[in-house]
């Protein structure tokens, strides 16, 4: 919603009979506007000593009276809002209290501020009510709430005013034991109905932090602007000056009197930050005097990485491509829906998730090479810069991680933020249960929905510490470190009532620091990324059939990886190349780990036309170029024994069995429903939804397949090929889960009407770039990005 337009989406009716605001500068100014826009008063007054202010705003409508004293106009107010410099408080507070005792409002009328610092406020307010004796505890107003907006701008004063001011911005209250409940609701009620967000937060913490955030760059800026300006070649240093210090020391254009109150009412704070700040200086200035280059790059590193981070942490939003928030695909029928070509699938997202733990811990430096630059990876690379490893990159997918060790991580400052990935909580959840520090892990909101006691179980029985402390047994994960516990994990044997790679590998890891040996039977085979790496980075892993062990206490190496395409990424392309008259895509170097190639085998099972070449090994995962051709595709019953190898892979595959002759069953696939999204459920809608009929079980689909070889069919090489729509068009909704809307886009090659897929901003989790792939190997995806500032699975 556009600021011009803004609503308050909360009353039909004004909040207050009659608000009166203290001080019409930048601040004060905009919020009477606001109000005032948006009908939240019937009366609005104002006191402020700059009389033409005063004047202007009357003579324009905006107030129904002003003075330059309280006492003028104050009388029936039901709220008064302090916005003067934090030092003239205790005075504006006498003249409210005089407005009380003179009848003139009432002892409960509310009180709020707009002021930068909050403990001056309340003691000023403690000093002046002590002794009224009504509507007063603890010697402060009942009606009293501290507030503060972050917003402002470079002019200051009443004509810098604008009402859209608070718009997406935060504003922090401070409730105080005294506060009344009423007072509380009809203040945030105000601040979220001219737009802003607000959030509590006890006065003392909020001094602290806005020290460090706010009044410290404020201070740094005018600093080196006084610093430069006292060179003797100070003109040619603001001649010259780069966007950057420009950027920076804008801020030090604000007023002048109100930061000298600020630094002084906050001083105890602002002294803690200037002198942890200075400390910082030391140590990079001794870095730079080092030439110590691994660790002034690991700073550097750190720091931009954790700028784009917070961003995502605080919002809840992905990494990549914050401008294809709220996307779309809109696709078109294709009267000619050939795919062909040659094409490089992105790195594999397992892979790459590993490379950067095994990196982080190996002695050594690691580097990685055909890194996948999607959402979840960069969530593990972050977390192990939040744990103070160096990572060079990435940089078209390379990466320089400068290991640690298996002893050297370090805790985190905040909780480790994992956005959407359920393989890096679930694997890091193992990596920190041995750790000597407390961490959290949490995620966004749909990760935090995601089941965790799968891992958390078996991890309490090797003696973690460790509380899901959402809703039944979901994230965030508390674990407690080791130091507290006392003594470090045990190995167990695990037999795992589900084969996941992800829980066998958690496991795993967590077994790296245990005492004597972990053993994890699976009942099937799983994937094997994990065991491969252990062994590439020197560390022995016992292989027994479905029983993997390790025993704890060894060492990694570090040394070179070169990440493998990712199939699971590959699959949607096989699948569009089979379901397609006249197509021939070859798909390069794509790992096929025998533990992962379900797909190839369930998709040769219903006689798609698909050759492996040039098989070679990489590190210790075997690939291959794939080369598939359209096929004519059969309905099968998918083998059992087959689906922990195509975990990931069958929403496609449904794909491919609607576009199948015959009916395709699958069995045995509980794990799809705990998934981003309950992926039976969303497929079979999605399908029903363009026409196909299908079944949903209790643990998998049936689906009646509508190709039929008994049409008109095209000669292509050896095989005829049918390429009668199948699909009908339709909204179809993702849930925000990559897999459902790149499977729904592949449909589109098949069907007769437009199909519009929703939620499809998550793509970035696994296959960054995928719409401008399949454009070019023949799909036609328009990607509509929607509004710009506006949400991966138990498989890895």
């Amino acid at each position: 919603m556009s600021p011009s337009n803004y609503k308050n989406p909360l009353t039909s009716k004004p909040l207050f009979e009659q608000v009166c605001i203290i001080g019409l500068g930048l601040i004060g100014a905009s919020l009477a506007q606001a109000i005032k826009n948006n009908s939240l008063s019937k009366r609005l007054v104002a006191v402020d000593r700059h009389q033409p202010s005063i004047e202007a705003a009357i003579e324009q409508g905006l107030l129904d009276a002003g003075a330059d004293a309280l006492s003028q106009v104050v009388s029936g107010s039901d709220l008064i809002v302090i916005a003067i410099p934090v030092q003239a408080a205790e005075a504006v507070f006498t003249d409210i209290k005089a407005a009380m005792q003179n009848g003139q409002i009432s002892n409960d009328c509310i009180i709020t501020d707009v002021c930068s610092t909050k403990v001056n406020i309340i003691a000023a307010a403690k000093q002046v009510f002590t002794d009224l004796p009504n509507g007063i505890t603890n010697g402060l107003p009942n009606g009293l709430v501290p507030a503060h907006p972050i917003a402002g701008g470079e002019n200051s004063g009443y004509h810098a005013r604008r009402s859209d001011l608070f718009i997406n911005h935060r504003v922090i209250i401070c409730p105080l034991a005294s506060t009344e409940d009423r007072a509380l609701r009809k203040v945030r009620a105000l601040w979220e109905s001219v737009g802003a967000s607000v959030i509590s937060m006890e006065a003392q913490h909020h001094d602290s932090v806005l020290a460090h955030t706010s009044h410290l760059p404020h201070l740094l800026a005018y600093n080196l602007v006084d610093q430069l300006a006292s060179h003797d070649d100070n003109l040619n240093m603001f001649r010259y000056a780069a966007g950057g210090f420009r950027d920076f020391t804008r801020i030090a254009a604000s007023d002048p009197k109100m930061w000298h109150d600020i630094f002084f009412a906050n001083q105890s704070a602002i002294i803690d930050a200037l002198d942890e700040y200075s400390d910082y200086l030391q140590n990079i200035r001794q870095l730079i005097i080092d030439k110590d280059s691994t660790a002034l790059m690991g700073l550097l590193g750190r720091a931009q990485a954790a700028r784009r981070h917070f961003g995502h942490m605080l919002a809840s939003t992905p990494y990549t491509d914050t401008s294809a928030m709220s996307a779309s695909y809109i696709i078109s029928p294709n009267t000619n829906n050939a795919i062909n070509g040659t094409i490089t699938i992105p790195g594999d997202k397992s892979i790459s998730h590993r490379s950067i733990m095994f990196g982080s811990l190996a002695e050594g430096v690691t580097h990685v090479t055909g890194f996948l630059e999607g959402e979840d990876a960069l969530a593990t690379l972050q977390a192990f810069r939040d744990m103070g490893v160096t990572i060079e990159g990435p940089d078209n997918g390379k990466l320089t991680i400068h290991g640690v060790g298996m002893h050297g991580l370090k805790p985190s400052k905040t909780p480790i933020y994992m956005g959407n990935s359920g393989t890096s909580m679930r694997l890091l959840a193992g990596i920190l249960a041995a750790q000597e520090f407390d961490s959290v892990l949490t995620g966004d909101t749909s990760l935090n929905k995601r089941p965790m006691e799968r891992i958390a179980a078996p991890l309490r029985e090797m003696g973690a510490v460790i509380q899901s402390t959402g809703t039944s047994g979901t994230s965030p994960l508390s674990i407690t470190g080791r130091e507290k516990v006392g003594k470090p994990l045990q190995g167990i044997d695990y037999d795992m009532p589900v084969a996941s790679a992800q829980i066998k590998s958690c496991l795993l890891l967590a077994g790296l620091w245990a005492e004597g040996t972990t053993s994890v039977t699976q009942p099937e085979v799983s994937r094997d990324h994990t065991e491969r790496m252990l062994s590439a980075f020197g560390y022995e892993v016992s292989v027994e059939g479905n029983r993997i062990s390790v025993e704890g206490g060894g060492k990694l190496t570090a040394g070179d990886i070169a990440v493998p395409a990712d199939i699971s990424s590959a699959a949607f392309f096989m699948v569009a190349a089979a379901i397609s008259q006249g197509s021939e895509l070859t798909l390069t170097q794509v790992g096929i780990n025998p533990t992962r190639t379900g797909v190839i085998d369930i998709l040769k099972l219903m006689q798609a036309d698909i050759t492996l070449t040039n098989k070679t090994y990489v590190g210790e995962e075997p690939v291959a170029d794939i080369t598939i051709r359209s096929s004519n595709l059969v309905g099968i019953k998918i083998p059992e024994s087959l689906v922990p190898l195509a975990i990931d892979e069958f929403p496609v595959l449904f794909i491919a069995a609607a576009c199948a002759k015959g009916r395709t069953t699958l069995t045995g696939a509980k794990e799809l429903r705990v998934k981003e999204s309950d992926r039976i459920a969303v497929m079979a809608d999605g399908l029903q939804t363009l026409g196909i009929d299908c079944t949903v079980t209790e643990d998998g689909l049936i689906i009646e397949g509508q190709g039929t070889h008994n049409q008109p069919t095209k000669v292509i090489g050896s095989q005829t090929h049918n390429d009668e729509p199948v699909f009908s068009g339709g909204h179809i909704t993702s849930h925000h889960d990559h897999r459902i809307a790149m499977s729904f886009a592949v449909a589109s090659l098949r069907a007769s009407e437009q199909i519009v897929i929703e939620g499809v901003e998550t793509v970035n989790t696994s296959f960054p770039g995928f719409a401008e792939l399949a454009n070019e190997v023949g799909m036609s995806i328009e990607v509509d990005k929607g509004d710009a500032n506006n949400e991966a699975g138990d498989k890895a």
